[in-house]
């Protein structure tokens, strides 16, 4: 094994702060006061690992390369726990933090490598304002050890200069896209290339994760959905009448303010190589 899959999980996070604006749809469903949409993706490679919630065990056997579905939660606070398969939850954990979640969050909580191949925690806003009818939002995660790159959708780049743990994102017509990973300012492919499905009304989330030095680049896709927008107006019979869509906008505005969502992480050393495969 490299020496990647030998982690010293000795590192803090430090703190992340997003505040997050949710304008909610008339239409929406009762009952979503006081509460907020969750994910987690899992990208430090070779650690499969027991996530504990307050104390509770809220995913078992989370393997490398996995991303969960978006999780409703009560705002508030929550003490996660992260440790290796079988180990918790009494035992030392590899990753511990405390997150603080705003009514109407949505975010990815990320543990990954950094370019330098340490392990460490990132939280991302989730990007669910609406788009135009036709249309699909795409963003791309760097959370791999790896230098820049770009990302190309059907050779073209699309996305230039691209840094972990940085994001970008765009608004394209819905459709399938033929998308590949090379390094900054080269043909030289890093990942794929693969088809992206990017459907009307989504948020298509790409993480480029692993570690370039231990040959497992690879790439995961989180889809979000619910964006669409009706048509602006739709003729109705010889009349010429048009309808006018009745769904109102929502946005997400974000920015970096203390005290809004809080993402502290404590990481303990501890040795992968040798244990349990």
């Amino acid at each position: 094994m490299t020496s990647r899959t030998s982690l010293t999980l000795a590192a803090s996070a430090g703190a992340c702060a997003l505040a997050l604006g949710v304008a909610t749809p008339a239409l929406a469903a009762p009952g979503d006061d006081g509460k907020a949409m969750v994910s987690v993706f899992h990208g430090i490679p070779g650690l499969t690992v027991d996530v504990y919630a307050n104390g509770d065990e809220l995913l078992g056997d989370f393997e490398p390369g996995t991303v969960t579905d978006p999780q409703e939660l009560d705002a508030g606070t929550y003490d996660i726990k992260i440790f290796e398969a079988g180990q918790g939850p009494d035992g030392t954990p590899a990753l511990e933090k405390k997150i603080e979640v705003p009514e109407g969050a949505n975010a990815t909580v990320a543990a990954h490598l950094n370019a330098d191949g340490d392990p460490e925690l990132t939280a991302f806003v989730n990007d669910v304002s609406k788009v135009d009818a036709g249309k699909s939002r795409v963003t791309v995660r760097h959370v791999a050890a790896a230098p820049a790159v770009d990302v190309r959708a059907g050779g073209e780049p699309v996305f230039t200069g691209l840094e972990n743990p940085k994001e970008d994102t765009t608004v394209v017509d819905a459709g399938t896209v033929n998308a590949d990973v090379v390094l900054a300012g080269t043909d030289t492919v890093a990942i794929g290339p693969a088809d992206l499905d990017l459907a009307e009304g989504t948020n298509t989330i790409v993480y480029a994760w692993g570690s370039a030095e231990d040959e497992n680049l690879a790439l995961k896709t989180q889809t979000l959905s619910g964006m669409a927008s009706a048509p602006k107006g739709v003729h109705a019979g010889g009349s010429g009448a048009a309808v006018a869509g009745n769904s109102p906008d929502a946005w997400l505005a974000w920015a970096a303010v203390a005290g809004a969502v809080t993402v502290t992480t404590v990481l303990v050393s501890r040795q992968v190589a040798g244990r349990r495969g």
